[in-house]
Parts: C-alpha cells; sequence; structure tokens
C-alpha cells in the first residue's frame, strides 16, 4: 500500500503518539472506516500485529526522528521500508525558523509537526493549565444539566399559567429539551473535529444563552416549548464535546479516568441543582428558575472565552497560519492538506458519527444502553415531586430537596471509582494477567452500576406509597446515583479510550 508522507507524520506523530501495541489492536478492532483517516488506522494496526512485545520494546516515543526501535522483523515490512525512506529525505530538509519540526513534505509543501517537548502541545501543558482546562468542561457541562431540569421544579405554575391540564403535556419542557441532546450532537461532535474545540463551544453556548433567556420570555405553551428543544440542542455541545477535550490534553488513561471520574460526579449535580432551584423560585414566577439558568449561564460564558483551543490539529493549523504570513514560506499543518470542499464535510464529517453507531457495535450498544440509563434517571425527577405531593403534603421546595440523594450516591460512586483505579493499578504492577486485557480496565464498574441502578428502580416502586415512611423512597435515590454515574463513566472511558480523538 502506498503511503504518502504527509500521511505517514500523521501516523507516526501527531494524532497517536501515545499508543503502545496493545492499544493499537484494540483501536483497530474497533474503529470504523472513517474516510481518509482509514488508511491511518489500517497502518497502524499493521504495525500493530508485527509487533506484540511490550510497549516499551514498541514504538519509541521519546524521539520522533525514529520511529522504530532497531529490530531486523521491521525490515522486511513495507511500513519499516517506506520509514526508511522518509527518514533519508528529513536528513536532507532544512529546518523550519518555528518551534515545530518539519519532518515531511507534501509536493513542494513542507509540513508542520510538534517538537517533543513542544509547550503548545495539549499534551505537553502545564498541570496547571490542564485542569484549568477540567474545570471549564465541569462548568459547561453543569449549565447544560441544571438547563435540562429547570422545568421539572415548576411544572405546576406552568401548567397554570398556560391552562395545561393534560398529565402527559406537562413532561414536554423537559422531554423535549432531552429530544435536543439527541439531535445537537451529530453535528457539534464532527464539527469539533474539523473547525476546533473552541468556536464551537463557544457559538453553541451562546446559543444556549439566546434560547434560555427566550424561554424566560415565552408567552405560550408552544413556544416555550419550541425554545426548550433549541436550548437543548445548543446545550448538548459540551456533554458531546468534552470528552474529546479531555482526550486532547490527557494523553495517559490513568490520568484521563480520573480526570473524567471527577468530571462526571460533578455533572450530577446538574440534574439535581435545577428542580431545587426550580422549587424554591416557583413561588416568585415559573418565569425565574430560567432567568436564574440565564444568570447562571451568562457568567459560566465568561470563562470559556478564556479557554484556549485545546485540539492539536488546529493549534498546528494555526502555528502554521502565522508562518506563511510572517515568512512566506510553503509550510502547512496536515489538516491543511486534507480536503476541506463541503461535500467531504458533509459525506466524511458529519457522517462520521451514523458509520460509528450504525457500524460499530461498541458505540452502538453503549449508546443504547446509555441512552436507556439517561431516560430513567431523569424520571426520578419527576416521579420526587408526585410522590410526596401524593404521599406527603409538604412545599414545593421540600419536595425538590428529596433529589440531593442522588448527588450523594454520585459523590459515592466516584469513589468507587478511585479505589477500582487504585486496585487495577496494583494488579497491572504485578503483571496479573486479568489486569492486562482493555476491558478490565473500565467495564467491570459498569457491571457494579447496573445491577445497583435496577435495585433503585424497585426500590423506590416498592416504597412509594403513605404506608412508608418518607426517608425510605428517598434513599432509594442514592443507588440510582451511584448505578448511573459508575454506568456512564465505565461506558464513556472505554469509548474515549478505544476512539481518543473521534471520542467527540
Amino acid at each position: 500500500m502506498a503511503l504518502q508522507e504527509s500521511t505517514f507524520l500523521r501516523i507516526a506523530i501527531v494524532d497517536f503518539p501515545g499508543f503502545s501495541r496493545q492499544a493499537l489492536l484494540l483501536f483497530q478492532k474497533r474503529a470504523p472506516r472513517l474516510g481518509q483517516d482509514d488508511q491511518r488506522i489500517r497502518c497502524l494496526a499493521r504495525a500493530a500485529r508485527e509487533d506484540r512485545q511490550p510497549r516499551h520494546n514498541s514504538i519509541k516515543h521519546t524521539n520522533k526522528d525514529t520511529f522504530f526501535h532497531d529490530n531486523t522483523k521491521y525490515k522486511d515490512s513495507e511500513l519499516y521500508q517506506a520509514e526508511s525512506q522518509r527518514q533519508a529525505r528529513l536528513a536532507a530538509m532544512p529546518r523550519s525558523r518555528s518551534r515545530s519540526r518539519t519532518p515531511s513534505t507534501h509536493g513542494s509543501n513542507t509540513v508542520l509537526e510538534f517538537d517533543n517537548n513542544d509547550p503548545a502541545d495539549p499534551h505537553n501543558w502545564p498541570f496547571r493549565k490542564k485542569a484549568s482546562i477540567l474545570a471549564v468542561g465541569i462548568v459547561a457541562v453543569l449549565n447544560s444539566t441544571i438547563g435540562s431540569s429547570l422545568a421539572s421544579g415548576v411544572m405546576p405554575e406552568i401548567a397554570a399559567h398556560f391552562s395545561i391540564t393534560n398529565q402527559e403535556q406537562l413532561v414536554l419542557p423537559t422531554s423535549i429539551f432531552l429530544l435536543g441532546y439527541v439531535v445537537g450532537p451529530l453535528g457539534w461532535g464532527p464539527l469539533s473535529e474539523a473547525l476546533g474545540r473552541y468556536p464551537i463551544l463557544i457559538s453553541s453556548f451562546s446559543g444556549y444563552v439566546i434560547w434560555m433567556m427566550a424561554s424566560a420570555l415565552a408567552p405560550t405553551w408552544a413556544s416555550l416549548n419550541v425554545f426548550r428543544f433549541l436550548s437543548g440542542v445548543c446545550a448538548s455541545c459540551p456533554i458531546s464535546v468534552v470528552g474529546g477535550l479531555f482526550a486532547d490534553v490527557f494523553n495517559d488513561l490513568v490520568t484521563r479516568g480520573r480526570a473524567l471520574s471527577i468530571f462526571m460526579a460533578s455533572t450530577c449535580l446538574g440534574p439535581v441543582a435545577g428542580p431545587i432551584i426550580s422549587g424554591f423560585l416557583a413561588p416568585v414566577s415559573w418565569r425565574w428558575p430560567f432567568w436564574a439558568g440565564l444568570i447562571i449561564a451568562g457568567v459560566s460564558w465568561l470563562f470559556l472565552l478564556i479557554t484556549p483551543e485545546t485540539y492539536g490539529p488546529i493549534i498546528l493549523k494555526k502555528r502554521a497560519q502565522d508562518i506563511r504570513k510572517k515568512t512566506g514560506e510553503e509550510i502547512y499543518a496536515p489538516i491543511e492538506l486534507e480536503t476541506t470542499n463541503w461535500v467531504d464535510l458533509l459525506v466524511t464529517v458529519l457522517a462520521r458519527p451514523f458509520r460509528m453507531l450504525f457500524l460499530e457495535p461498541l458505540v452502538l450498544f453503549s449508546c443504547l444502553f446509555q441512552a436507556y440509563v439517561y431516560g430513567l434517571f431523569y424520571m426520578f425527577f419527576f416521579a420526587f415531586p408526585i410522590i410526596y405531593e401524593v404521599c406527603i403534603s409538604t412545599l414545593q421546595s421540600d419536595r425538590t430537596l428529596t433529589v440531593v440523594a442522588v448527588a450523594v450516591g454520585s459523590g459515592i460512586a466516584c469513589g468507587i471509582y478511585l479505589t477500582w483505579d487504585y486496585v487495577l493499578q496494583n494488579a497491572q504492577h504485578q503483571r496479573k494477567p486479568w489486569s492486562l486485557k482493555e476491558e478490565y480496565r473500565r467495564l467491570p464498574l459498569a457491571c457494579i452500576g447496573g445491577p445497583l441502578f435496577a435495585v433503585s428502580l424497585f426500590w423506590l416502586g416498592w416504597a412509594a406509597r403513605p404506608t412508608v415512611h418518607w426517608i425510605v423512597p428517598v434513599l432509594a435515590g442514592v443507588p440510582c446515583g451511584i448505578g448511573y454515574l459508575l454506568i456512564f463513566m465505565a461506558l464513556l472511558n472505554y469509548i474515549i479510550d478505544a476512539y481518543a480523538v473521534f471520542a467527540a
């Protein structure tokens, strides 16, 4: 298979700098045909099949000018021959005047890449900067999840204002918001891989602020539901992009897993905080919960504005543009050498989620299960006010406080994840066979969370009657929070490990 120089450059250095052979094998098994990226995946998989030695005998990442160790088994491979030819051309090639090296050419153009310890590479950013990216991701998704459940605590007031008597219609402001969660990621995720994380996050969050204000000013029942749907479409962007955002900056699987556990635990506070906010503000006006959501979003939007771009190919693109502007040299980033017309954008980029969803069993069944669990999770926020309205006559604000048990369960789940991570690391250091399997890194947590989530549903259904003390159904929220978060942490981490930059 003929291998273009710029393509090989992105294989060897840019896209997969931290993959071991075992990870590459998993990637080749799981990754779908992703257009131009398919050639890179096949080449990486070929290298993985040729050498199944432990990581220290595989790809040499400490010096990107030498892609392989001195190993005779490579010399008969097509990939080794292509690399040897590239090394010979590299030796005779002039260096760029930027901090990035130029190890390949594409026709008469020089291709730019990151240096080993380039501070502009998000993987080399200091811990404080990476922590700020984690904090911004948490803030963005908190806004999204708070907005999703705001309407659940103010439905009696909304029904009275718009004269809605059909109980089935009263779930629309929340359910149609979640419908936006289904539609939005199909565009936001692929666009973030083509245009960068920053412009997509800023534009979508700006739309979320606008539609949240429109919801607070909605004159009719129909317009309220339309505005809620558009809010959900825009609010889905942080949820769909943050996985790729963390993959951009955390290349170590352990660090990324711990960051995602903290992120997921904190995001569970959003669905819990929404009913509490609306429950306390509902006596003032049904519009005030949406005004509160707008205020929170407006403050958070300022933090997003100062967030740097994290997507490596886009960072290289901006650097190459600056070099061309200052020096006039024909230097390009690898992403600039790919076709960028609208047909390619539609066929390759925007169609990628559909191909991954329908052609990849791992993605399909993970998404189906997470969607099912997510729907049941939001059912709790509708069930608690109804249970306490029928069983116990209390104030609206008191009824919404019952969902705090879900937040307690989420905190426990975060502790379980960190404990499992510690056990796994010890087992891997001892080279126990079970700990070397990729599936055992993430999926056992979902095996714990699934039964706990089912127990919480049975618990709530059994205890929701006047003859049972009110604390019993409230405590059902604890296993619900534990099970929900363990399932999402396990499956989300597993997908990110398998698909890396395509996780968004």
